[in-house]
């Protein structure tokens, strides 16, 4: 890979991951120093910018990320602000001629998204969106067993995102709290992200059906404050969702899942077979293949674990018998944009991607408030 010089916006949280897996690529892939380089980071402030830049050893940093852009080392920009930010900063990008990595999701409406999507042909710069979880080596292979027909006529799939992150109803009020900054509440937080493995997967959702709830209706306005205020986003939300090819499923997604740690997972049921996974146990994909014999006792049906683990083509290391884990798919997924830019050719998921989860989102948020099935194309 030739030399790529990245711009950070924003450096919080998820700028730290996004930072790990930019410095672990030359490991993974055994990439000379400096091919993969962070050459400045723009925060909302210059004194948070500067502790950015002294994290990450760049020598550029500012508070305005417009300067940034104007940087001509720069190819790369990586979007890691608060989700109401990221049209602005996209176009924006785009008008510099800067490649773009968008964290998820796409914007806070699909209106927005449109706009991005537009700069971004325009441009005729590379996008990829932030979908880590489909760069997990068990949904890489099986979406290579959904490609080979594995398990025949699709009957039907179910997906699941919980976490127990919101059940304190002491947790204060914060940006993912707040729909004019983030757009929506556990349906664009988490859903996002299982709604674009079942579409990596299953192909175009058509119409949606769902039921939306907040859990906890006031928080504090800060750490201990005794003064409340409303909550005007989802904890919960519960989708029924049809694919393109007339396929019916089940989507839960909610971050009040008492228990549940991080737990993303999906099953998909077919004529001839079935394939399930869930992100807790990473290492395996499980596979259930109606072909295999059945007698005696049971032959050799059942579930069976393909032991997936490590297996990214061309890893130099760890070795492949190593469990993945999260930052291991984000520095993979970044990977695959990175070589997309290197070798001029399109990235997925692309924002045209991020844009069909955008709709399904919103159009899950009108079906909630409205009561009835609300087709995809009503929304692009």
């Amino acid at each position: 890979m030739r030399p790529i010089k990245i711009g950070m916006i924003g450096y919080g949280g998820i700028g730290r991951v996004h930072a790990m897996g930019y410095r672990s690529l030359p490991f993974h892939y055994a990439l000379p120093a400096g091919t993969i380089q962070i050459a400045g980071v723009a925060t909302s402030r210059p004194e948070t910018a500067r502790a950015a830049a002294a994290e990450l050893g760049c020598d550029f940093w500012t508070g305005d990320y417009r300067e940034l852009l104007a940087r001509e080392e720069i190819e790369v920009v990586d979007v890691c602000v608060p989700n109401d930010l990221h049209a602005e900063i996209v176009e924006a990008a785009a008008a510099a001629g800067k490649h773009v990595y968008c964290e998820k999701p796409l914007a806070v409406s699909v209106a927005e998204g449109k706009r991005m999507v537009t700069a971004a042909a325009q441009a005729g710069i590379k996008t990829q969106m932030t979908f880590n979880f489909r760069f997990f080596p068990a949904i890489l292979r099986a979406r290579e067993l959904m490609d080979a027909g594995f398990v025949g006529r699709i009957f039907s799939f179910r997906g699941r995102y919980y976490r127990s992150s919101y059940i304190s109803a002491a947790k204060p009020l914060s940006w993912r709290l707040r729909k004019d900054v983030s757009g929506g509440g556990a349906l664009f937080d988490l859903g996002s992200h299982i709604l674009d493995v079942l579409y990596y997967l299953l192909g175009d959702f058509a119409s949606v059906q769902a039921s939306l709830d907040t859990l906890i209706r006031e928080r504090p306005v800060a750490p201990g404050a005794a003064e409340r205020a409303p909550v005007d986003v989802d904890d919960i939300a519960l989708i029924h969702a049809r694919t393109a090819n007339g396929v019916l499923g089940l989507v839960e997604i909610s971050r009040m899942g008492t228990g549940l740690v991080n737990d993303l997972s999906f099953e998909i049921f077919g004529e001839s077979g079935a394939i399930r996974f869930n992100a807790m146990n990473p290492s395996w994909l499980e596979v259930y293949d109606v072909r295999d014999a059945d007698q005696p006792t049971g032959g050799m049906r059942g579930f069976r674990r393909i032991e997936t683990v490590h297996r990214y083509a061309g890893q130099k290391a760890p070795d492949w018998s190593m469990a993945p884990d999260f930052v291991r798919t984000h520095a993979e997924c970044q990977y695959q944009f990175l070589r997309a830019v290197a070798e001029d050719r399109p990235a997925r998921p692309s924002l045209a991607d991020g844009l069909h989860i955008q709709a399904v989102m919103e159009a899950a948020a009108r079906s909630s408030d409205e009561g009835r099935w609300v087709s995809i194309g009503e929304l692009l």
